[in-house]
């Protein structure tokens, strides 16, 4: 009997609710940006993943719509186990994340010592496919 592959995808997600970061009263997060990883930004909401931020979670919905900025809310997954595109420097098995360009994460730098508030990486790559996207435990 062969061994069947396992679909770890959205195993036992932790979900958090949060306010969207704005630059100029917009909203810096839309309906285009569901699945992305997010990070948290110095006031406590969520925003677009830059490169090298340390991930938060990926986003999973956006309440209202585009148009409806300043009032919507975004869900997060926190924790669990998730599916994230990626960008070179491509993560590989066992490795940490960070982010990536253009809602993506990559393979977190080697930290001599860790920086003051602990190193930046996030996560535990379980799987990669390619150069495409990775399965990943938020832990």
């Amino acid at each position: 009997m062969a061994v069947r592959d396992q679909n770890l995808d959205a195993v036992a997600p932790v979900l958090a609710t949060f306010t969207i970061k704005q630059t100029t009263g917009v909203d810096d997060l839309k309906d285009a940006n569901i699945g992305e990883p997010v990070v948290l930004t110095a006031s406590g909401e969520v925003g677009p993943i830059g490169d090298g931020d340390q991930l938060l979670g990926r986003l999973i919905s956006l309440t209202l719509s585009d148009k409806d900025d300043g009032d919507r809310l975004a869900t997060v997954q926190v924790g669990g186990i998730c599916r994230l595109a990626i960008t070179t420097t491509y993560p590989t098995v066992d490795n940490r994340v960070v982010g990536g360009a253009s809602g993506t994460v990559k393979q977190a730098p080697t930290v001599a010592s860790d920086p003051a508030g602990g190193n930046v990486a996030r996560g535990t790559v379980l799987d990669v496919n390619g150069t495409t996207d990775c399965v990943i435990l938020l832990n």
